[in-house]
């Protein structure tokens, strides 16, 4: 029994996280803002032409029948139809008999009724689009999970409209396709590690695809790679061996150049007796500085070549 609930909790958890957690690569629309202004505003333009007009015919021409009514309300409706209200980021493509005429808005805007349509609302702000790709084949055969950020806008109303049937959708498509294309060209490692190249590439190729539709690609951004469990290891392992091959590195420098000044100052000692004993005096110096004490052994070789100098450097030091 208890197996039994543990499992169905799993089943919940697991169906409570994919109704939260949207696919990367799932079609995405930009939201529209609401019509409902627009639509009361022709309702009540409606309501007053057809109840001016039944005033007109009753008190004016002394008629009231259902033929009156009925041209009443159609020339109500026929111009409620005529008026259309654009937003302030928005721009209405106007067709006269199916042919493009003009870009209208924002505000009020009139059409001439069976002759001329709105053929469609344009959304002139940025559209924030998030895409993906998964399992995606590296150069080097290696699944990787990518999710990534497309920011654009239209800045040209009329080729968005004509150009392409559904231009946010088709952003979508070309986006996802120049990622797969764009990650099967690197390996793991440049994934991993170019993710500015990476984004600028991405910019480039969408771009040049959506151009034609007066679309403006933004930028884009890689939020997220995903890289198998198995190979992150690996990877880090090898990361670890490349830091400490340049440490070795770095060292083996270090010590190169410590041996050339080593060289370089045995050459000086060797040809100038006097820099050799100073050079001994101060060693003696610092190692009794260090120590506190105020007798040092010397070896009676090394005692012989500093002569005076060593007893003068023991009266310094007892004198302090």
């Amino acid at each position: 029994m208890n197996t039994r609930t543990s499992k169905l909790a799993n089943q919940g958890r697991t169906l409570g996280e994919s109704a939260l957690v949207e696919s990367a690569s799932a079609p995405y629309l930009p939201s529209k803002a609401t019509k409902n202004g627009a639509v009361l505003f022709s309702i009540v333009l409606a309501a007053a032409v057809f109840a001016a007009l039944l005033l007109v015919a009753w008190f004016g021409l002394g008629l009231m029948n259902p033929w009156v009514l009925a041209i009443a309300a159609l020339v109500a409706v026929g111009l409620a139809m005529t008026v259309h209200i654009a937003m302030e980021w928005e721009r209405v493509v106007i067709c006269r008999f199916g042919a493009f005429n003009r870009v209208a808005g924002p505000g009020l805007i009139f059409t001439i009724p069976v002759i001329e349509q709105a053929a469609c609302h344009v959304d002139m702000r940025t559209v924030s689009t998030p895409f993906g790709a998964e399992k995606t084949l590296t150069s080097d055969l290696v699944p990787v999970d990518i999710d990534a950020v497309l920011f654009w806008m239209v800045w040209d109303a009329k080729a968005a409209c004509i150009e392409v049937e559904n231009y946010s959708q088709a952003v979508l498509y070309i986006a996802q396709t120049a990622m797969r294309d764009a990650i099967g060209r690197m390996s793991v490692a440049e994934v991993a590690l170019s993710r500015e190249q990476l984004d600028k590439e991405l910019k480039t190729v969408i771009e040049e695809e959506t151009e034609p539709w007066g679309i403006a690609i933004l930028s884009v951004k890689v939020r997220d790679i995903v890289i198998p469990a198995e190979l992150q290891e690996v990877m880090s392992l090898e990361a670890q061996a490349e830091r400490e091959k340049n440490a070795r590195l770095v060292l083996a420098s270090a010590e190169e150049d410590i041996s050339e000044m080593i060289a370089n100052a045995s050459d000086v000692y060797e040809k100038n007796d006097a820099a050799l004993k100073i050079r001994t005096m101060h060693l003696l110096y610092e190692s009794i500085k260090k120590s506190g004490g105020t007798v040092v052994t010397v070896p009676s070789s090394l005692s012989d070549g500093l002569g005076s100098s060593a007893e003068d450097l023991a009266k310094a030091i007892k004198g302090k």
